[in-house]
């Protein structure tokens, strides 16, 4: 062994693994792809706030992904150190909303498929799935729960108020009850019958009736 075959480094033979029209081509769909994303959770988003960070986070990790992906299929050798390396890698960001999640794979799983050369798949695909998300993601319930909160003084008024609740809404069910002095607080979970909420004014006004909160309820939240 030489002298210069102990400096000798692979690293400029690996300057050609992939071609420049290759890597334009990848990051410019992935790119185009990562927007597509993008638009798709900025309409479906229905949490209690939007990040706009996260969504660009989607378009950057699917560009990341596919350029990882270029390195790894252009050296085998490499691809089994980077699998060593990118295991130590640890994310404490906290998932909020579930959905965000499939948001999460749905651009890495872009991003791998560009990088493979399965350009077709990747553009149909992010194209169906985009679809399905934009039809079931938006798709309103108009039988959404919502909580009524009451406080009356005494049982007549309290009977008094779940017969109005059960005549004036589609389902009605007691789900807490808080009994002091003088005072019962209940909490109902209803279905209304049409998109109206004026019903919560006759019931405050009811006799006994101290107060009537009516809450929304989606499952994820409270407010």
């Amino acid at each position: 062994m030489s002298f210069s075959d102990i400096f000798k480094s692979s690293f400029l033979e690996n300057v050609a693994a992939v071609s420049i029209l290759d890597m334009v081509l990848a990051l410019a769909l992935a790119f185009g792809i990562g927007l597509f994303i993008f638009f798709i959770y900025k309409k479906t988003y229905a949490g209690v706030m939007y990040s706009s960070s996260f969504g660009v986070t989607l378009t950057a990790l699917t560009m990341i992904t596919t350029l990882v992906i270029l390195a790894v299929t252009s050296n085998v050798v490499l691809s089994l150190g980077m699998v060593g390396a990118l295991s130590i890698v640890r994310f404490r960001t906290a998932i909020k909303e579930p959905l965000d999640i499939a948001f999460l794979f749905w651009s890495i799983a872009a991003g791998i498929v560009l990088a493979a050369g399965m350009i077709p798949l990747a553009v149909f695909g992010s194209a169906v799935i985009g679809l399905i998300l934009l039809v079931f993601a938006n798709k309103k319930d108009h039988t959404n729960p919502y909580i009524v909160v009451l406080q009356c003084d005494g049982q007549e008024s309290e009977e008094a108020a779940s017969a109005f609740l059960k005549e004036n809404t589609k389902r009605c069910a007691t789900k807490s009850k808080t009994v002091r002095k003088g005072l019962v607080e209940l909490d109902f979970e209803i279905r209304l019958k049409e998109d109206n909420t004026e019903f919560i004014n006759s019931l405050a006004d009811l006799k006994g009736v101290q107060s009537a909160v009516l809450v929304s309820y989606n499952g994820d939240y409270m407010g």
